[in-house]
């Protein structure tokens, strides 16, 4: 075979390698179950791209991208981090808001659905699980809603806490606590539906769960990354997004949050 023609069958057998792009995503622990579920249907449409996914804490992300994290694109589920991130220069597309999260009592011994807050002073109950309020806006959103109720006092004792949202189902699914504060779209997932049901605390005891994602800075010229971002917005997407809890923005008729 002739340099030539052996040039040319390599560069065919690297062409669909060179074409092939990869987007890392770090995303709120809440949407742990929603997006799973999103990335199986959009991988089939871009099946020689990698999408990794990186599930955590809202706020330990925010720190991470401002120190030079790897991350493409960024879901909070506070959107004043990513908004923050824009500000200061971390960010090469507009803050898109994508949800509105919701915070419910659950447990996996009781029936949740049963309970309301003051039932957490209930002496019987030793350990509650939230997430850390300090870099979890779930964890921020659960003391807002104590506070409100005039139960933090009571309840504060009792509290454990979990790195992010995920982490404080785990507390609740492993026995380390009896009841949680957790996300909806936790509590809906059918690993958590089939062991005990939730109570939806009013989201007029805490401030709104907006929550928002950015493309970051160094993404700008990543184009997976950017049909990420335009999928989120598709319909079949926020069909999805709507049966995990979330409350969408600009919702048309018939597209609202069934819970």
């Amino acid at each position: 075979m002739s340099r030539v023609r052996l040039l040319l069958v390599l560069l065919l057998a690297w062409a669909p390698l060179a074409q092939a792009e990869k987007v890392t995503i770090a995303a709120a622990a809440d949407l742990k179950f929603a997006l799973d579920e999103l990335l199986v249907e959009f991988k089939q449409t871009h099946p020689k791209d990698e999408v990794e996914v990186i599930y955590g804490s809202s706020g330990k992300f925010y720190t991470q991208i401002q120190q030079g994290a790897p991350f493409d694109v960024y879901f909070s589920a506070d959107i004043e981090f990513p908004r923050r991130l824009a500000k200061a220069g971390f960010a090469a597309s507009e803050v898109k808001p994508h949800a509105f999260g919701r915070i419910v009592l659950w447990s996996a011994t009781q029936d949740a659905s049963q309970m309301n807050l003051a039932s957490l002073t209930d002496p019987a109950i030793k350990r509650i699980a939230i997430a850390n309020p300090k870099v979890a806006p779930y964890g921020m959103r659960a003391v807002e809603a104590l506070k409100q109720s005039g139960l933090w006092d009571k309840v504060e004792p009792k509290l454990v806490y979990g790195e992010n949202i995920a982490h404080t189902a785990q507390f609740v699914q492993s026995g380390n606590a009896q009841v949680g504060i957790i996300a909806l779209a936790l509590a809906l997932n059918p690993e958590l539906a089939r062991k005990g049901g939730y109570w939806l605390i009013p989201d007029e005891l805490h401030a709104p769960l907006e929550q928002g994602f950015i493309i970051t800075k160094r993404a700008e010229k990543n184009e997976l990354a950017q049909q990420f971002a335009d999928y989120m917005e598709s319909k079949p997407a926020r069909d999805v997004m709507t049966r995990y809890g979330f409350v969408l923005p600009n919702a048309p008729a018939g597209e609202v949050d069934a819970h």
